[in-house]
């Protein structure tokens, strides 16, 4: 009985050595030797030698200059798959592709539409009735409220605007008195009318200046031009514009991913968005558009690739390496 007691924990205690020491000892020093970039992660890092992220996990970017990935029901999350379960009928869904196609989309001549959506909204007129902003936020509550709680500066903006404004608050509590001592995204409408009395053909968007000390300081104040009235209000512009002929997008730019692990999109997107990237780097950097446009377009080329050494599918681009790769070039956004 001792003698296979004792075999039996010979066995167990080589099969513990081999399986739980010795193999992952040696899976171990060949991925650190063979493979030391993907067995740490593919982890990347920016022009200050910080690591940024990893090239197979989505991240968002927001800023102009930099190429954006498709949108993710999981908010970015790794660790997570979702999916929106918008209906074709929520306004949600049509804004959140609004908002993505709003800076981008051209005319079939290869314009760009979103001067005139500036223009247009400008004008402060919706189907023939003025502020166009109030109307947006009557129309849309849930969109304005997303507004508010988007970045916590929104929020502090709406907290600002609530304390010079106490009669307007005092009014919307008798209306609402099961609310109180209102939040910030209560207030989303009301603080939306008011706003587009006081500033008529203009939306709060958040503006960078530099500070005393030099650094970069960015805080929210009404602007009549920029990325957000393209994007939020480029669905109003084509309802009064249905016939205005415009090119087809890339599928990968309004569909949204199920998951946080989608970091790649195809080169016709990345080319999609191109003329802004290319126009913003220019502003940035006071240098020629045209000149930082075939830059751009030939980092594009060098990071495309496509499955199987590109002898299979569509070309794709890593938006994480390739917003780098800007950065190295041509310093941090403003």
């Amino acid at each position: 009985m001792l003698r296979y007691l004792t075999k039996s924990l010979l066995l167990l205690f080589l099969t513990v050595v081999v399986c739980c020491v010795v193999y992952p000892g040696v899976v171990w020093v060949v991925g650190q030797v063979f493979f030391p970039f993907q067995a740490n992660g593919s982890l990347l890092k920016g022009p200050d030698g910080n690591v940024v992220g990893s090239k197979l996990i989505a991240q968002p970017f927001t800023k102009d200059e930099y190429f954006q990935p498709r949108p993710s029901a999981a908010s970015y999350d790794a660790s997570a798959s979702a999916a929106s379960t918008y209906a074709a009928s929520n306004y949600l869904l049509r804004n959140r592709v609004a908002t993505a196609l709003g800076p981008i989309v051209k005319y079939k001549s290869g314009q760009s539409v979103a001067p005139d959506i500036e223009t247009w909204f400008q004008q402060d007129k919706f189907q023939g009735n003025p502020h166009i902003v109030a109307q947006w936020a009557d129309l849309h509550n849930a969109v304005a409220t997303a507004w508010v709680n988007a970045d916590p500066t929104h929020g502090q903006y709406v907290d600002a605007w609530s304390k010079t404004h106490p009669d307007l608050v005092a009014e919307w509590v008798k209306k609402n008195p099961n609310t109180p001592q209102p939040k910030a995204a209560d207030l989303a409408v009301l603080f939306f009318e008011n706003f587009s009395q006081e500033h008529p053909g203009m939306f709060p968007s958040p503006v960078a200046q530099t500070g005393p000390d030099g650094k970069s300081q960015t805080s929210i104040q009404p602007v009549k031009e920029g990325s957000d009235i393209q994007g939020a209000f480029f669905d109003m512009w084509r309802q009064e514009h249905p016939d205005a002929e415009l090119q087809d997008v890339p599928g990968d730019s309004v569909m949204a991913s199920g998951s946080g692990l989608d970091p790649h999109i195809t080169l016709q997107n990345a080319e999609f968005q191109l003329e802004r990237v290319a126009a913003k780097w220019a502003d940035d950097t006071k240098r020629n558009a045209a000149d930082i446009h075939k830059e751009i377009e030939q980092v594009l080329q060098a990071n495309a690739s496509a499955a199987f050494g590109g002898l299979a599918g569509e070309k794709f681009v890593n938006v994480l390496e390739v917003n780098l790769e800007l950065c190295r070039r041509y310093g941090l956004p403003k």
